[in-house]
């Protein structure tokens, strides 16, 4: 029996318009301590979630096996029993295992010089019997003796914090409902953290001292706009901590040196609308990477005595985005964005040049650097470089003679053969003209005469690039002659600012137009055909998939929707929301602005659902998920079980004990993936 949600009508208005939203109900006032409790949750609604869970797993009960197999197959790209390289500290090697019995990790630590080998973090133990766990933050004390963590056991996103004696793992002080960052302070007797207010918003840094009640703890920072979120670090110099204020369009920081007597942190650069700015300090100098007269940002530095005195080091380049700085003593090591593509460079301090990195032959690449050791001391860093058919390959480089050596390569387990696939960058044009890139990957032996089944992927918000990596269990779709499209379309960061100002705010339908645009450009260069794409989005790529299937649903096979923002009208208007307030500048303030309600109400995916028909659909939430909260895709698939005007599949599943990024642990992520694929291939007819 196909569920149905009661609909209770209500009236609401603003802005001179009137409209009824027969769902509404299902959204409760307390929705946070639902997050917290889920035994708090009205009843009604979870008996109907439960009852959408049962109806989702009836229709897809004939593709059981096809998800077993899918299973083994991504299983068997992963090398369970796995061990990171280790990064050297002070007095120990340090680095992270798996094994193929755990689903979690563990942290292992070696003595410089000794042999015996120590697990200090066992997150599989840490686990055990918890139907949720995440662990935020993870770090060890600077004399190494005591472990701080954060956990989540819900997926709601409010951490425990723990500190723990490393030499008999004693838990020596606990914090609660905190939002999870915490960072150790020079002294090691003491420790920031990050707590969350009445909103589930982080605006405070606290500092605990170790051994003392968590109700003596200071408060070292508040921000007091609701749309700014904080956070602290360290400088690269380990001399100053850095407080970081922002929202998504707007940054500001404050510092203080390490050996302050009492902690008062001091305003840095104040903040401006649309400037966004992070600094850091090495070897004399503050460095400056800002937005400021440079739209895709650029770094400047002056020395210390000689503050303001700015000076560009690395320049802005229109449509190439310049990224933050790494340093040794003598190199500083950065990356740029363009054209979808990062790019790495390295520079020699003294005589001050700097060369491009190269990392392959491939020309879809995304490399990467990080560094071997704490003491900055050295010409040797790891390059690490992946392609979408390409699994990473780890080099240890040195940066002086340039010699690189292989040690690590993801191993692929069941077999992977690289020159089995083609990876494509083609350039596609918008209802605009504008060029949007496209990241194609397929088998070799897949045809491009328009037959192929295409799963197109999108996302366009946030200023988020979609970095052309490769993922093992892509595989299981291409290998069945499934063709896997990236759109790099704008909202994203991939061709400098003005791409993510073009797909946001007044902007927004940009988004959705170039993923239409690059369905289409499929279809007539023969990739693909009419009713032959998956359409694929998660969270605000929910948001596109949602818009795009109401404009141009004849377009689509089907869609799979994950955690989607699909009611966004009825959430930009609800500012006491965890996100709300910090997105007015992402997606407009619907609530104080008429033109910004048109808008966005012109395009929303739930406010738009008509009589007509509509793609196979998959829609998957969870309940203690924070940031789309489950009743968004609850209300969607409810009032699109009222319209649609076909027969093709509709369903939600939610997941009852489970956060933002789903179920935690690599088995139940491997079964999501399965799940899913299952569903693009039981509409696409592939049962094989």
């Amino acid at each position: 029996m196909i569920p149905r949600l009661r609909k209770q009508p209500e009236k609401k208005s603003c802005h001179g318009y009137s409209w009824v939203d027969e769902y509404s109900w299902i959204h409760q006032d307390n929705c946070l301590d639902i997050l917290k409790d889920p035994n708090k949750l009205n009843k009604e609604v979870r008996k109907y979630l439960e009852q959408e869970n049962n109806y989702t797993n009836k229709n897809l009960k004939d593709t059981e096996k096809l998800q077993k197999k899918l299973f083994e197959e991504i299983k068997g790209r992963i090398k369970l029993d796995d061990e990171g390289l280790p990064y050297r500290d002070k007095q120990y090697d340090y680095w992270t295992k798996t094994t193929k019995e755990g689903n979690y990790f563990k942290k292992l630590r070696k003595k410089i010089g000794k042999n015996k080998i120590e697990c200090y973090f066992d997150a599989d133990q840490e686990a055990k019997g918890k139907k949720f766990f995440n662990c935020g933050d993870l770090t060890v004390s600077h004399n190494d003796e005591s472990l701080i963590y954060s956990v989540d056991e819900k997926g709601s996103e409010y951490f425990t914090i723990f500190v723990r004696r490393i030499s008999d793992g004693k838990i020596i002080d606990k914090i609660e409902d905190t939002a999870g960052g915490c960072l150790w302070a020079f002294d090691d007797k003491s420790f920031f953290y990050r707590k969350h207010d009445t909103q589930k918003r982080p605006r405070k840094i606290l500092q605990h001292i170790l051994g003392t009640p968590v109700s003596k703890d200071k408060l070292i920072f508040e921000e007091k706009d609701e749309r700014f979120t904080c956070s602290i670090d360290v400088t690269s110099c380990e001399q100053f901590y850095l407080i970081e204020t922002s929202e998504h369009t707007t940054s500001e920081v404050y510092y203080f040196h390490k050996d302050e007597k009492i902690f008062q942190p001091k305003l840095f650069m104040q903040r401006e609308k649309g400037i966004i700015y992070d600094i850091d300090s090495y070897n004399g100098y503050w460095y400056l990477h800002t937005n400021k007269n440079a739209e895709d940002f650029k770094v400047s530095r002056c020395e210390y005595d000689k503050f303001n005195e700015w000076k560009d080091f690395i320049p802005a380049k229109k449509g190439v985005v310049i990224g933050g700085l790494n340093f040794l003593k003598e190199w500083i090591i950065r990356s740029e964005i363009s054209d979808a593509l990062s790019k790495i460079f390295v520079r020699n301090i003294k005589t001050n040049i700097e060369e491009q990195l190269i990392f392959a032959d491939e020309k879809v690449i995304s490399p990467g650097i990080s560094l071997i050791q704490k003491d900055k001391d050295t010409d040797l860093i790891r390059l690490t470089y992946e392609s979408p058919k390409t699994p990473a390959r780890v080099f240890e480089y040195n940066i002086k003679t340039k010699n690189k050596k292989l040690v690590k390569e993801n191993e692929i387990p069941s077999g992977h053969n690289r020159d089995d696939y083609i990876v494509e960058r083609l350039n596609c044009p918008s209802h605009d003209g504008r060029q949007i890139p496209i990241t194609i990957t397929y088998h070799k032996n897949t045809k491009l005469d328009g037959s192929s089944y295409l799963f197109l992927y999108g996302y366009g918000s946030y200023g988020s690039a979609m970095i052309p990596s490769f993922s093992s269990s892509k595989f299981s779709l291409i290998n069945r002659n499934i063709i896997w499209a990236t759109c790099h379309i704008r909202g994203g960061f991939e061709r400098g600012f003005h791409w993510w100002k073009e797909g946001k705010m007044l902007n927004k339908k940009n988004t959705f137009s170039d993923f239409l645009s690059c369905a289409k450009f499929l279809i007539k260069n023969k990739y693909s055909s009419q009713k032959k794409i998956i359409a694929y989005g998660g969270s605000a790529g929910g948001l596109l998939i949602g818009n795009v299937i109401n404009q141009e649903p004849d377009l689509f096979l089907g869609a799979i929707m994950a955690v989607p923002f699909l009611d966004n009208l009825t959430t930009n208007m609800d500012h006491s929301l965890p996100l709300t307030k910090g997105e007015l500048l992402e997606f407009g303030d619907a609530k104080n602005n008429k033109e910004h309600f048109e808008y966005i109400r012109s395009y929303a995916p739930y406010d738009n659902i008509e009589k007509k028909d509509y793609p196979h659909i998959l829609i998957t939430t969870s309940l203690a998920d924070s940031r789309v909260l489950f009743d968004e895709p609850t209300k969607y698939c409810a009032k699109l079980r009222e319209h649609k005007t076909d027969k093709n599949l509709l369903l939600l599943k939610c997941e009852m004990d489970a956060g933002h990024s789903g179920k935690s642990g690599r088995t139940a992520a491997i079964e999501e993936i399965a799940f899913d694929y299952a569903f693009a291939l039981k509409i696409s007819g592939k049962f094989d």
